[in-house]
């Protein structure tokens, strides 16, 4: 090659940079010779250039068979799982990529400490999504929507990026090459903490890492409509709960991935005037200017059938086309099944109010013989499951799409030792007027009732239904004495409400009924969540008449529904009875001091003579745990609010302040039955077998909690707001003070001996108004409600008020009290106060 060809290529060439461009002309310009010369000095003995590589298999999924070979164990399902030498490999079909799914995650089993089997730690909505040789598992959210025909859905959809839970590789084409293979073992034996241990117990014990050579997959089992995974997750823990030495953790996580619904059910929308468990979306779409949330609700898919339309129309009962079932797990001890099937079919009645017959049904689990693939993990079945744990409780959760509400399964946690729950409340409550009460263990039948009223409650949560707090307040105090009123009505309108059982009813109240059963109000919300509205074609058609509904029962408090958690409205409390908690509370302080001196043999068993005094003390801690109840009952009137539920067009108050002489009423109640020492509770024959010390912090216990529970920001801001807006009608703060202080220093103006309750009492109401003077209110309470400024409040100046009046009626009081020990407490009781005053 000649120098000249050289140049002519080089000409070719556009160098941008001069010195680059000089350096790779000076390495063109080779002459003739120049490579000769090269060539001579090239090793004659060295290898050949190596063959060019062979072009490489273009990379993507195998044949079906290189990945499930022969060792795979195949289980068919929702998708088939094919388990290879401890690798998982869901096979997922064509038709299910894209479909809708729910993870529901719950911890099986679990260490001491850490929550209870069967609690539920995450729901998530995903999606199965292939992307060329992926596939991706993706979180699906509504809660912001806006119809697809719509132009702000693009926006919505912009602004809602889907997350990918996880990323599979697609290992081969399914049988049909269709669908697709995954290997799935690292979603469950690596950490992945949507459906592992919640963030708030890694937070609370400490959590640093799962340990993966202690962390494996039980089992994984495919069914119809629903795949269940069992995997046993160890996490390093610096903190935790129980076996510390070990600094692990290991729980047994259940996660079940349902189906949904190819075409959601229609949605029916929420009043908060009826209570409903009902889920919110932002709606973007309605002619609103502003983003708009709706509520609907969470219920079973029950419809008519077509076929039936008529005899609906005509108001005859038609069954639905898929009934309610519910199965009672096979390991329930065979006595008590009869009483959870009852609880169960209790709601018949409440759905025949909505149009339907043999709406819910419950069944016993069919045996091997007759099903071998009947499973309670099945999504296809409710199961009642029975768990074999001293934990004191039963819980009714519910499975619901969140795309319209729809439930689509359930299974009720019964735990063995609530029946210990439920021997204590009937026992406290009632055994002042039931001899069936009167023991540690009860007659079969009794307790099965009580299983029965559980079971009824449990189921009400499936079907949808919260607690309605607002019920037990709905019936006259008197008439939960009375035989006819109680057979009748029994004792509150909702088996929802925590009304547990009749502690007004007293000695000499003859057949007066005892609990609660499903009631008016329940009929009621199930007919108003249930009925079918035919000619409704969206949940805006529905509106009108769900609202004539409403209005129909809106002057009977029988249908009235109040929250749970409203620490405020003296008529939506747990555990009360009646309209008025003064006097319902009187009654059930009667039965109290009915069933403690009674207390010693009662609990005694004639056949265990040998047995030691833990009943005693364990129902002695019951007697005192109701009394305070019934404390907080009356306490709850004092800064009171009622939330009166109403929609715009009614045109009444949502918000009532309870009356100036309701609430001095309640702190008369509080100074006469709490405040005066309860000397009755200290019953000496009990306390010297149940312990060497704690009945007197007991008593200090449940007085000063409820000195403290008026004397807190909340309730106190709510008197000045009262006062302010309603002016001498309301109970004010100094009169609240000038009545707190009557009841708690009584003996100041006469030089009485001041026992050791009321010094402890004294000493307590004195920190109290400390606390109120130099603190603010806790940052914790300000997210319930709204916030208290103590700086520019009136309590400071009232509180200093109140210290300065003390401390006027405590040095008088010195001179003119002999007692020693009250006189020492009272010097001390001075200079305390000073000290709030004068800090210096």
């Amino acid at each position: 090659m000649s120098t000249t060809i050289y140049m002519k290529k080089f000409s070719q060439i556009n160098f941008r940079h001069g010195i680059m461009g000089l350096l790779f002309l000076g390495s063109m310009l080779l002459t003739d010779d120049a490579w000769s010369q090269r060539k001579k000095k090239e090793d004659p003995k060295a290898a050949a250039p190596a063959a060019a590589p062979k072009p490489q298999a273009k990379p993507g999924p195998k044949a079906f068979s290189e990945v499930i070979t022969s060792k795979a164990k195949t289980k068919e399902g929702l998708f088939n799982v094919h388990e290879i030498e401890g690798k998982y490999f869901y096979e997922i079909p064509e038709e299910m990529l894209g479909r809708e799914m729910l993870i529901v995650t719950t911890i099986a089993r679990t260490a001491d400490g850490i929550g209870y089997g069967g609690e539920r730690t995450n729901t998530l909505l995903v999606r199965w999504d292939r992307e060329r040789d992926n596939v991706l598992l993706r979180v699906v959210s509504y809660s912001n929507v806006a119809a697809d025909s719509l132009p702000i859905s693009i926006a919505v959809k912009n602004s809602n990026l889907e997350p990918i839970l996880q990323k599979f590789d697609v290992k081969a084409l399914s049988k049909d090459e269709k669908g697709v293979v995954i290997e799935v073992t690292d979603l469950f034996a690596k950490d992945v903490q949507a459906i592992g241990l919640p963030r708030n117990r890694r937070t609370e014990f400490k959590v640093s890492r799962l340990d993966t050579d202690r962390s494996y997959i039980e089992r994984i089992s495919p069914y119809p409509m629903n795949i269940e995974a069992r995997y046993v997750m160890t996490y390093a823990a610096t903190e935790p709960p129980s076996n510390s030495s070990t600094g692990l953790i290991t729980v047994e996580m259940n996660s079940s991935m349902v189906l949904l619904p190819k075409e959601p059910m229609m949605k029916r929308l929420a009043d908060r005037r009826v209570g409903w468990f009902s889920r919110s979306v932002v709606d973007y779409g309605l002619d609103e200017q502003k983003a708009t949330s709706r509520r609907f609700l969470d219920r079973w898919r029950l419809e008519v059938k077509e076929e039936d339309y008529d005899k609906y129309r005509r108001g005859e009962l038609v069954e639905p086309k898929q009934p309610i079932v519910f199965y009672i797990d096979p390991a329930t001890p065979s006595q008590w099944v009869p009483y959870l099937k009852q609880g169960v079919e209790d709601w018949q009645a409440a759905f025949e109010m909505a149009g339907f017959k043999n709406a819910i049904i419950a069944k016993d689990a069919p045996s091997k013989e007759e099903d071998p693939d009947w499973s309670p993990e099945d999504a296809r079945y409710s199961v009642i499951r029975y768990f074999a744990s001293d934990i004191q409780n039963a819980y009714g959760p519910h499975v619901s799409d969140p795309r319209s509400g729809e439930i689509i399964e359930s299974d009720i946690g019964w735990y063995h030792n609530v029946m210990n729950l439920l021997r204590n409340w009937f026992f406290i409550q009632t055994a002042a007027v039931n001899p069936e009460a009167r023991g540690v263990k009860f007659r079969e039948e009794v307790m099965g009732r009580l299983i029965q009223f559980v079971s009824s409650h449990e189921v009400g949560h499936t079907l949808g239904l919260p607690h309605n707090f607002a019920s037990s307040h709905a019936y006259p105090v008197d008439s939960l004495r009375s035989a006819t009123f109680t057979a009748e009505y029994s004792t509150a309108p909702s088996i929802m409400d925590y009304a547990r059982f009749n502690y007004v009813a007293q000695p000499g109240d003859k057949d007066v009924s005892l609990m609660p059963n499903v009631g008016p109000y329940d009929k009621y919300s199930i007919m108003w969540g249930y009925k079918p509205i035919l000619d409704a074609k969206t949940p805006e058609d529905e509106q009108p008449i769900l609202d004539q509904w409403i209005l129909e029962k809106a002057d009977d408090p029988i249908y009235r529904f109040g929250r749970q958690g409203n620490s405020y409205d003296p008529s939506t409390q747990s555990e009360d009875l009646g309209d008025d908690a003064m006097k319902a509370s009187d009654y059930g302080i009667k039965n109290l001091k009915v069933i403690l001196p009674n207390l010693m043999e009662w609990t005694a068993e004639e056949d265990k003579p040998f047995k030691d005094y833990s009943d005693l003390n364990e129902m002695y801690g019951q007697v005192i745990g109701q009394y305070n109840r019934y404390m907080g009952h009356v306490r709850t009137n004092v800064g009171g609010v009622y939330e009166l539920y109403k929609s715009a067009g009614q045109g009444e108050a949502v918000y009532v302040h309870t009356d100036k002489a309701t609430q001095k009423r309640a702190v008369q109640f509080l100074n006469k039955e709490l405040f005066t020492t309860p000397t009755w509770l200290m019953d000496q024959e009990i306390i010297s077998r149940i312990g060497d010390f704690g009945a007197l912090e007991r008593v200090r216990g449940v007085q000063v909690g409820t000195l403290n529970g008026i004397l807190e920001w909340g309730r106190l801001g709510r008197v000045i707001e009262n006062e302010a807006l309603n002016g001498k009608d309301a109970y004010s703060m100094t009169e609240l003070f000038d009545d707190l202080r009557a009841g708690i220093w009584g003996e100041l103006a006469s030089g009485k001996t001041i026992d050791v309750h009321r010094r402890t009492l004294q000493r307590a109401h004195i920190e109290r108004l400390e606390y109120l003077m130099t603190n603010d209110e806790p940052a914790a309470a300000r997210r319930f409600g709204a916030v208290i400024n103590a700086s520019q409040s009136d309590i400071r100046p009232m509180v200093r008020g109140e210290l300065k009046t003390l401390q006027r009626q405590i040095t008088a009081a010195i001179g003119r009290t002999s007692d020693r020990a009250s006189k020492l407490h009272l010097e001390d009781a001075l200079e305390r106060v000073k000290a709030v005053l004068d800090p210096k």
